[in-house]
């Protein structure tokens, strides 16, 4: 069974809006990492139309520092699965994910694989409820942004973690990696 890990940015305050956080060279070669470790991307509409705007061709081309090549090549590159009911199509190597969240996810995890990277915001709170979520990756950005979306607002119950790893960047980002303590 492939496991659903899910890895967001996130300033000390909470705020998980990409522009509150500053990207640098050993941040996207960790992203990169991450993307390895699964065979796909689970997306929400907001997140892959965000990806899709920054990272497809030719949208990226001559636009972005060299350093942020090799994730924008990896993550063109990745079989996205989406969930929405507001798209009308997608393409970018993605296909619609239908019906029942949980039995549909559920059916992706048991496929064979390395695994399955989940991002956005609103996708992993009702993936959370749902107790779906394998791992949970925070991307701690040393800043206080005042303001943004933050994560889980609203989760119905307390779902209780286990660090398993910590990861320190030279930026003072910390990257730490919990497991749901079942």
């Amino acid at each position: 069974m492939r496991p659903l890990r899910y890895s967001i940015n996130v300033t000390l305050d909470g705020c998980c809006d990409h522009r509150a956080i500053i990207p640098d060279e050993e941040l996207h070669r960790h992203a990169v990492e991450n993307l390895d470790r699964a065979d796909a991307l689970l997306f929400g509409r907001v997140t892959y139309e965000m990806m899709e705007a920054a990272f497809r061709p030719p949208s990226r081309t001559g636009e972005m520092p060299a350093w942020m090549e090799p994730f924008a090549r990896t993550i063109d590159a990745a079989r996205k699965y989406v969930v929405s009911s507001t798209l009308g199509r997608v393409d970018w190597n993605a296909e619609f994910v239908r019906g029942d969240l949980a039995k549909a996810v559920q059916r992706l995890k048991q496929e064979p694989g390395q695994g399955l990277l989940l991002g956005g915001v609103k996708l992993p709170m009702a993936l959370a409820e749902l107790g779906l979520i394998d791992e949970y990756e925070f991307v701690v950005h040393p800043r206080l942004a005042g303001h943004g979306p933050s994560l889980f607002a609203g989760l119905s119950k307390r779902i209780d973690l286990r660090l398993v790893s910590r990861l320190e960047f030279g930026s003072g980002a910390v990257a730490m990696r919990y497991e749901p303590g079942r």
